[in-house]
């Protein structure tokens, strides 16, 4: 049995595999025991490298660098490309006051964490160690490690010790937040249901309209024209003209008094363009669908873009409404119905919705692609290059003081990952990954990263914990956790009266924290609290990182 015990105790490339794979596995098992519904999830690899390396396994020091390094890149670079084509728009349409909430919990996250370091004297790299596990921010701890060791030369585990004696609270104490919160602003959930179905009725996604076509100035005007004219967000879709006959709206049609128009507007333009136009007019949907033509021909369907050379083409530059006949009324990227214009480039995994008869839809499905089939092969040209140039910007000085500063393998790939994910259709570059397989290579490498820093710190973690005060961690932890999460919260309330469920799901993503996501969700039918973390997580992510790695090469 020598064989067995030199597996996990010797040297070499089978017992860098074996160990690494047996700490990943342990960690997952413990990762799915949940107490009350809260589970410490992938974090439990960390806690269990940490136990592996307090009972004496080891890995060659230069090896565990690597394959940490690497972990951590994957992470990040999947966390980039996936958020990327939704960041800048969140900044953008987001809504200030979700943005302004998230930053708020990001900024006085890192002043409390810096007030506590000035009072307690602890090292600041042992308390950015901790405000990453009190964030439960992993991408914050691998930023923070990697911007220590470019400015120092060595790697220093109290980061990861106090990461990991913070995390639990970090966890927990985000949930106990969100119950404070409510029980002493009084929330009442069925006001806040009723306020949320108010608020969507008024804002949705996309407004569908029927006009009724009255504007006697406008007559003998062709929607090209009028769409220059009101230079708005819209998209006619179908016409019903005076003799009962519904045609497919083109941008040639030349309206008349006594139409009847199908738009589809941006809910902000929609009063703007019917007060243009004419009037609001009530139109079932059946109506459309009964006239001679329509009740033949028309039909809508949507219709998936998987050919990589329409990836990054404008809309435009196909010409499908005057070759085949059809409309196009929203597109479908990310979870997000757009209103489409003439200059939108195009991207693969776009969901598009057509309108027009069934032979012209099947041509324009040849055209776009619809094959599911080519949608779910991989794209490695996209990820390999995306994480070289990463790499590569990660690794330019930006400032030249006693150590060269950089973006560092934190930053330099997830700034990439964040410009490819937006920019790279306009390139012809291939950016879509279905979610399985953004998650596959998210979770590969936030495994081996979480194994590989529990593995380093593993050696001096009980005595730092019980012999040099490593216990009081734990509070400047909680400190962390709840003071932004309340202040933030109560401004969230009384100053920008937000919704209940919008705030928690804005502070479960300003933590970028899934069990807190869950808790939410949990609470109500809506999708609010998904929204509010989709909308500031992005930004929130990138914050944390960069705040981690500007307090180490500042204050370190």
């Amino acid at each position: 049995m020598e064989w067995l015990y030199n597996l996990f105790t010797g040297e070499g490339i089978a017992h860098t595999v074996m160990v690494i794979s047996v700490v990943i596995t342990l960690g997952i098992l413990l990762g799915k025991v949940k107490v009350k519904g809260i589970s410490l999830g992938v974090t439990w690899i960390l806690f269990v490298g940490i136990l592996a390396g307090h009972l004496g396994l080891r890995l060659e020091p230069h090896t565990l660098d690597f394959i940490q390094e690497f972990g951590l890149i994957l992470f990040v670079f999947s966390i980039g490309l996936q958020v990327g084509p939704g960041f800048i728009s969140s900044l953008r349409e987001g809504g200030i006051k979700l943005i302004g909430c998230a930053v708020a919990v990001v900024l006085l996250g890192v002043a409390t964490t810096y007030v506590i370091h000035v009072v307690t004297d602890t090292p600041m790299p042992t308390m950015v160690g901790i405000m990453s596990g009190a964030v439960t921010n992993t991408a914050g701890l691998g930023a923070a490690q990697d911007a220590y060791a470019d400015v120092t030369g060595f790697d220093d585990p109290s980061i990861a010790l106090g990461y990991a004696v913070a995390y639990p609270f970090g966890v927990a104490g985000i949930i106990l937040s969100m119950l404070f919160l409510r029980v002493v602003t009084r929330v009442n959930m069925a006001d806040e249901n009723r306020a949320l179905e108010q608020m969507r009725g008024e804002h949705g996604d996309a407004d569908r309209i029927s006009v009724l076509f009255s504007n006697g100035a406008l007559e003998g005007q062709n929607i090209a024209h009028l769409s220059e004219l009101i230079n708005r967000s819209f998209v006619i879709s179908r016409i019903k003209h005076a003799d009962g006959s519904i045609t497919i709206a083109d941008g040639n049609d030349v309206l008349k008094v006594g139409d009847r128009l199908r738009l589809i507007s941006s809910p902000e333009d929609t009063e703007a363009i019917v007060t243009f136009l004419g009037q609001r007019v009530d139109m079932p949907m059946e109506e459309w669908g009964a006239g001679q033509m329509a009740q033949k021909q028309l039909v809508s369907r949507r219709i998936i873009i998987t050919k990589s050379e329409i990836n990054g083409k404008r809309l435009s530059d196909l010409h499908l409404r005057s070759r085949y006949g059809i409309n196009i009324t929203r597109i479908n990227r990310a979870g997000f119905d757009l209103i489409p214009y003439q200059g939108m480039e195009l991207q693969m995994g776009d969901r598009v919705m057509v309108v027009g008869n069934e032979k012209a839809i099947e041509q324009v499905a040849g055209v776009l692609g619809n094959s599911l089939k080519k949608l779910r092969e991989p794209q490695l040209l996209t990820i390999f290059l995306g994480i070289a140039l990463g790499v590569l910007i990660g690794s330019i000085p930006l400032v030249n003081m006693p150590q060269p500063v950089k973006l560092g393998l934190a930053g330099g790939p997830l700034i990439v990952a964040l410009l490819i994910g937006r920019f790279g259709p306009h390139f012809h570059l291939v950016t879509y990954t279905t979610m399985s397989a953004n998650l596959m290579i998210r979770e590969i490498g936030i495994a081996l990263f979480l194994a590989c820093v529990g593995l380093g710190a593993g050696k001096g973690f009980i005595d730092t914990i019980i012999y040099e005060g490593g216990y009081v961690w734990i509070g400047y932890g909680a400190i962390i956790t709840v003071v932004p999460l309340l202040v933030t919260g109560f401004m969230g309330r009384y100053f920008w009266k937000l919704n209940y469920y919008t705030l928690i799901g804005v502070l479960s993503g300003a933590n970028t924290n899934p069990p807190a996501l869950a808790y939410s969700s949990d609470l109500t039918s809506c999708d609010a609290p998904a929204v509010g973390y989709a909308t500031v997580y992005p930004l929130a992510m990138f914050l944390r990182v960069l705040t981690a790695q500007l307090l180490i090469l500042a204050l370190a």
